[in-house]
């Protein structure tokens, strides 16, 4: 029987393809089986760019076949450790290894091994980072201006409406206004999910429009790349979202340009991110101490934008994410919302939000930060991997040295050590606030009514469990931007306003807010960061005090 040429070739290209991938599986497997460690094959891998687009989509699919359940569907699609939490390590142990065609992983849920791993950098290596020194207090002061001022049109706009949608939309549009300012010194007012124009090419012409553009559809930018999306044949919200780069690119160029002209003039610029990184980049002083605008010792102009970029893209995504989380697990619990509001009110006693100060206020809302750690806790929208590089390194796990393949992808499991009950306790799967403050005594005897001080508990920076923002000696540089921003939003909703779930028919209070519970625990997951995956579920009711 004669077979076409036609055919032959696609069929030996399959073959070649399918004896690759078991060639360098069984290469994998051989390194990872040398560390003795449990070992879990999975077919495909983790990072592949393709398999980020699709690994939900077939997971879903495998899972409806008679052999749906097993490894594959368990652990082989992004967000499977937010489902999983820290059973798979009950189970296999505090360190186990996914092989894959591409790479092995390691996953650790062992808080001393991790923090080791985050003090050793050049040992375990991570992503570039961007520069922490453009984070001050003044930019902090910032942030907290515009959380406030935000928070104040955000929580008009909720309680003018019968029920809301949009907590996730409108916790976005919060962020990113935030950011507007913290970075370039612009100030928006907020508007509504529902009173703005649709996204199109000719509408993303201010940087606020363009950046949600990018960050909508990311994607397909980190997959193939800014260039190639504006090719003709290309679907046209490739096109737009080629466009929308251009757009944000040309604002963050005028910015640049516009405050290291002024900068090299020695004219007065006001402080905010973009200023210090242009300062950053005109580092290079002469002996006479004149800046000279040498780029030899500072930041370059790509740098600047690449930081730039972070900025926007971890600070807005992460932090709106974590906002709309948060907002929603607070409906659950309205004695947690009058615990944050007593102390809210407490401190701002006879002070307007608006004219309230970062300096003075936001150290002593303790009660609000505790709902920002513990919202992270459960719920990690960005996790930071390390690798151990081009040479093997060894790591120490409980009382055993285990040497980690060379080229290894090291995953701290937040989710795993997040609620681990051996950090946490029986209830670590509890969105418990309070958790993190603890209660002295008051000094004060003379008086009766003195009531306990407060205290909040900061994580160690060594062999603590919570890695919300990282750790190490260079923690993530956004972390205090973030709880700002966080805190000053909570003080914007919850000081006059509470808010609860809108009961469907047929439900109670406490019936609504157990299935909004249910939805954040099971309908959360990742897309290219942690968030609700369909938000508009979660229909909310906001009512003054």
């Amino acid at each position: 029987m004669a077979y076409s040429p036609f055919l032959l070739v696609p069929l030996t290209a399959s073959l070649g393809t399918v004896l690759l991938i078991l060639y360098r599986l069984l290469v994998n497997y051989n390194a990872a089986r040398r560390t003795g460690l449990p070992i879990i094959v999975l077919p495909v891998d983790c990072g592949n760019p393709l398999w980020l687009i699709l690994d939900r989509k077939i997971a879903q699919w495998v899972r409806r076949l008679p052999v749906g359940s097993g490894t594959f569907t368990r652990f082989n699609w992004r967000g499977w450790e937010i489902w999983d939490r820290y059973h798979a390590h009950q189970e296999l142990g505090d360190a186990f290894l996914f092989v894959t065609p591409g790479k092995n992983y390691l996953q650790l849920c062992d808080a001393e091994a991790v923090s080791d791993i985050f003090q050793r950098r050049a040992d375990f290596l991570r992503p570039p980072e961007s520069t922490a020194s453009s984070f001050n207090e003044q930019v902090n002061q910032r942030v907290w201006m515009e959380s406030i001022i935000q928070s104040a049109g955000l929580i008009h706009h909720w309680s003018s409406k019968s029920s809301i949608i949009s907590v996730a939309a409108d916790t976005r549009t919060v962020s990113l206004h935030v950011m507007s300012g913290a970075i370039f010194g612009k100030s928006y007012p907020f508007r509504g999910a529902d009173e703005e124009v649709p996204i199109t090419t000719e509408s993303s012409s201010s940087y606020g429009e363009a950046l949600k553009t990018i960050l909508d559809r990311c994607i397909p930018l980190v997959v193939l790349g800014r260039t190639n999306l504006s090719k003709p044949w290309l679907p046209k919200t490739f096109r737009e979202l080629y466009q929308a780069t251009r757009v944000f690119q040309d604002h963050m160029t005028q910015a640049y340009e516009g405050d290291k002209r002024a900068m090299i003039r020695n004219e007065k610029l006001e402080n905010n991110l973009m200023t210090s990184l242009v300062r950053a980049s005109l580092v290079d002083v002469d002996q006479k101490g004149r800046t000279t605008g040498s780029h030899q010792e500072g930041l370059t102009e790509e740098e600047v934008y690449g930081n730039v970029f972070v900025f926007n893209f971890a600070g807005h995504d992460a932090t709106a994410n974590s906002l709309a989380i948060g907002i929603c697990l607070l409906a659950t619990r309205p004695d947690l919302q009058d615990w944050i509001a007593e102390e809210i009110n407490t401190t701002l006693t006879g002070v307007e939000s608006k004219d309230s100060s970062y300096g003075a206020v936001f150290p002593r809302l303790q009660r609000c930060l505790a709902v920002v750690y513990e919202t992270v806790r459960l719920y990690t929208a960005v996790a930071i991997a390390k690798s151990t590089g081009s040479s093997p390194q060894s790591l120490k796990l409980g009382t055993n040295t285990v040497l980690i393949p060379k080229n290894t992808v090291v995953i701290p499991n937040y989710s795993a050590l997040h609620t681990h009950p051996r950090y946490w306790g029986d209830d670590s799967l509890e969105f418990e606030p309070s958790r993190w403050i603890t209660r002295t005594p008051a000094t004060d005897r003379s008086q009766a009514t003195s009531r306990p001080v407060e205290h909040f508990k900061e994580p160690s920076t060594r062999n603590s469990p919570f890695v919300g923002w990282s750790g190490g000696a260079r923690s993530c540089p956004g972390r205090k931007f973030a709880q700002v921003e966080f805190v000053g939003v909570l003080v914007g909703l919850f000081r006059d306003f509470r808010v609860r779930p809108v009961p469907f028919k047929g439900e109670d209070e406490g019936m609504a807010r157990a299935r909004l519970l249910h939805q954040i625990r099971t309908d959360t997951g990742m897309r290219l960061l942690l968030q609700m995956l369909h938000p508009e579920r979660a229909v909310l009711e906001w009512k003054k005090r």
